[in-house]
């Protein structure tokens, strides 16, 4: 199979897309696959969309390029749109809009939540086939090997990481947190390390701040503190809480959007500021209970780009019945636009 990928892979720390496409790139070349990032062969078995942002400078074509293709260059190649974005995220107004737009050349969807699935955007999309295949974190980087389980005396240290620095991943949690370092009953009890970019004009107080991190260097420093926190609100799946997981650290997280899917079971739930002190008492309570059954946390990349592979592969061999029941003229509005850089 010919695989071609619409988002080029970035040096460095660069947010949980370029994670997956990584692993994906070499899960699918293990497979015998070839991975490409452009339209210019003729003969491309399968085109994956992972972002329709016409303005994004990581990206090598877009919905309307894959149009054109499908109408003058091949139109045997099946096409899937992966979703990992939607407004709820970061409080927007385009975004759900645009994916629904690009979704139009898309032969098939892919999730990566069932809560990102579920929203009333997508519902009685076209009759169309989608499926839910959930993220994972490299386990050669991201491993427990290493980690030192909190003794119980010294400070309980959490950490988080994000890459975007949007308010809503959580900063309202995370500055009652930094408030609570240096009050009773916490102060000396634990301590809290954030990794990544910040909302502007935000600083922490009491907290340690670095900047963003990847690969080794991020997973070193994940296992030196001993339990994960994510208050993200809406988030559609994310690979921060993965990561932290897969190093061994109890998860701290939010019920909101896609976390408690990834969560549940590894971990003390909250819902915002106001309980958020009681699922930390929580954590240290049960701490030993939590440590032990991330030996058990599923989400690897292994078993997320197995997951890829097995549908992308069963995709091509009905790529026949598939293009047979394309039908790229049914909306010609929604033809147009997709050639509009929106």
């Amino acid at each position: 199979m010919k695989l071609a990928v619409n988002q080029k892979i970035q040096d460095g720390p660069w947010g949980g897309g370029n994670s997956f496409i990584r692993s994906l790139k070499v899960h699918m070349e293990a497979r015998g696959h070839t991975v490409v990032q452009e339209l210019i062969d003729n003969d491309i078995d399968l085109i994956l969309m992972i972002d329709p942002r016409y303005r994004n400078s990581s990206l090598s074509f877009v919905a309307g390029d894959i149009l054109r293709y499908l109408m003058f260059g091949n139109s045997k190649a099946v096409v899937v749109q992966r979703i990992n974005e939607c407004d709820e995220r970061k409080n927007t107004k385009t975004m759900n809009a645009r994916l629904k737009l690009a979704n139009y050349c898309a032969d098939h969807t892919i999730f990566i939540a069932s809560w990102l699935r579920d929203l009333n955007l997508w519902r009685n999309n076209d009759g169309r086939s989608s499926s839910v295949i959930l993220n994972g974190a490299d386990q050669d980087v991201f491993n427990s090997n290493g980690y030192v389980p909190w003794n119980k005396t010294e400070p309980f240290k959490l950490v988080t990481h994000h890459w975007g620095g949007n308010w809503m991943k959580g900063f309202d949690v995370y500055e009652r947190l930094d408030s609570m370092l240096a009050s009773a009953p916490w102060l000396g009890k634990i301590e809290f390390t954030y990794i990544g970019n910040l909302p502007k004009n935000f600083a922490f107080k009491n907290a340690r701040h670095v900047e963003p991190m990847s690969g080794d260097e991020l997973a070193a420093t994940l296992r030196s503190h001993h339990g994960y926190i994510t208050a993200s609100m809406n988030e559609p799946a994310g690979m921060h809480h993965i990561e932290g997981a897969m190093c061994g650290l109890p998860l701290l997280y939010r019920e909101s959007g896609a976390l408690p899917e990834y969560c549940t079971g590894f971990g003390e739930a909250f819902c915002g500021p106001e309980d958020f002190e009681d699922a930390l008492s929580r954590m240290l309570e049960n701490y030993s209970e939590w440590r032990s059954q991330l030996t058990d946390y599923p989400y690897t990349a292994e078993r997320m780009a197995n997951g890829y592979c097995d549908l992308l592969e069963g995709l091509v061999e009905r790529h026949t019945q598939i293009s047979a029941k394309r039908r790229l003229w049914r909306s010609p509005l929604a033809l147009l636009l997709n050639q509009l850089p929106l």
